[in-house]
């Protein structure tokens, strides 16, 4: 899960190593992607260039409220057409959801981070892609080619966990 029943993402779930972690690769990339109700709140997030999905909208538009944000409707423009109105041409793209989000560049990423926290449970949860929790976000990964590599521990006393999943095809 990566939010609650109300779609927020609790305190609970906040971990430092894993905050640490997720702030370390949006320094690093050029292009932070997420939908409309995603947001990292850090210091930092507002100079990282971003497209923030939206169906409110049809051309490409800089967020009124974030001058470093592109509003981008994918039914109306391409993900290139964005990053070239975002004026991004190189560089890492991070896709910090939701669970849409992820799921439209799953035959994408050149490695996804699933971080996981096994003792925490936030029942009646929202699952971290589409389709969790009548499936393991493990499955999910998997059934688009996706393989695991060796997990990092972020944080000892609650054993969180960051796990990259690679296409197969990279992996060999």
């Amino acid at each position: 899960m990566l939010a609650d029943a109300s779609h927020v993402m609790p305190d609970t779930l906040k971990f430092e190593g894993d905050k640490l972690f997720f702030e370390q690769a949006l320094d690093r990339a050029a292009l932070i992607v997420h939908g409309r109700h995603s947001h990292e709140q850090q210091p930092n997030s507002p100079k990282r260039k971003r497209l923030i999905l939206t169906r409110k909208i049809k051309p490409l538009t800089v967020d009124p409220e974030m001058p470093n944000a592109t509003l981008w409707n994918p039914d109306h423009a391409s993900f290139e057409e964005a990053c070239a109105f975002a004026d991004v041409a190189s560089g890492t793209v991070a896709i910090i959801g939701g669970p849409v989000v992820f799921d439209m560049f799953m035959d994408r990423y050149d490695t996804f981070w699933l971080s996981e926290a096994p003792h925490l449970r936030l029942p009646g949860g929202e699952g971290c892609f589409v389709g969790v929790p009548e499936r393991t976000p493990h499955e999910v990964l998997a059934s688009h080619g996706m393989k695991p590599g060796a997990p990092f521990l972020l944080d000892a006393a609650h054993d969180v966990t960051v796990t990259p999943w690679r296409p197969a095809r990279a992996s060999n």
